[in-house]
């Protein structure tokens, strides 16, 4: 009798799931069902394993078994990636490489988000040592003509989102730098589409410029934007890079899998 002790050998199993994520990944890259046939010549596994190894997955309905000899991938991985994404919060996700970016420049690192035509500051990153004082709480809000974030979801719309956008606003101003005529606010929306980030140059705050890059989903949707705040002489272009290169972390935790912005 084995002693309960003793651990049972390691390679069968690992084996097995090495085989049934082989099978799963030739079944992903097929828009077909697929033969036994097909399937045994593209992973090597003898016919007889790889049918041992499918039904298994069929019942488990990671697999479908469309017809007799034939296989394509199961709805349960559609369920289980859904659950997985729903669990995907991008506050959650953006927490920690908002702080670390903060760390690195000593300045408020913020997160909002897009409802209606306003963001909504959903989480900040700062410190009394910025020298600067958070004017926009957490749950604050913003038209999205007057703020970096904001143009970068304007941006993301057509040329008549844009115009609809500006009809039902009025773009009404809060400075003397405010983008209150559609001609300029296109024109900057063009210079963000082309950077691949935005800018606020005192248009919300006086005394207050911003710089913002967007965070993209698993579609490469745009769905939130993070911005750095500072007090107008002391924005640096320099930071450009790092909230770049932060943006692009969270969007990759959030399963984007695209490149970087340069």
């Amino acid at each position: 009798m084995r002693n309960i002790d003793t651990p049972l050998p390691a390679t069968p199993t690992i084996q097995v799931i090495e085989r049934m994520m082989t099978l799963m990944d030739v079944l992903a890259s097929q828009e077909e069902a697929i033969s036994l046939k097909e399937i045994s010549a593209k992973t090597g596994l003898h016919p007889s394993t790889a049918h041992r190894i499918l039904n298994d997955l069929v019942l488990g309905r990671f697999v479908d078994h469309p017809q007799a000899g034939s296989y394509r991938l199961g709805m349960r991985l559609l369920e289980l990636g859904n659950l997985v994404k729903n669990r995907l919060n991008v506050r959650d996700a953006a927490l920690e490489p908002m702080r670390e970016l903060h760390r690195l420049i000593q300045q408020p690192v913020n997160l909002s988000i897009r409802q209606g035509d306003e963001i909504i500051y959903v989480e900040r990153a700062y410190s009394e040592r910025s020298g600067m004082q958070v004017i926009r709480a957490i749950g604050g809000r913003a038209p999205l003509h007057l703020t970096s974030v904001g143009k970068l979801f304007l941006a993301a719309d057509d040329a008549q989102k844009v115009r609809t956008y500006a009809l039902r606003t009025g773009l009404s101003g809060h400075t003397r730098n405010s983008l209150t005529q559609l001609p300029a606010l296109e024109r900057e929306l063009a210079k963000v589409r082309r950077d691949s980030f935005a800018s606020d140059n005192e248009e919300l705050e006086l005394g207050v410029r911003c710089m913002a890059a967007g965070i993209l989903d698993d579609q490469g949707k745009l769905v939130a934007g993070l911005s750095i705040s500072a007090p107008a002489s002391r924005l640096e272009e320099s930071w450009l890079p790092k909230l770049k290169a932060t943006a692009h972390e969270i969007s990759a935790n959030l399963g984007y899998r695209g490149s970087n912005p340069a």
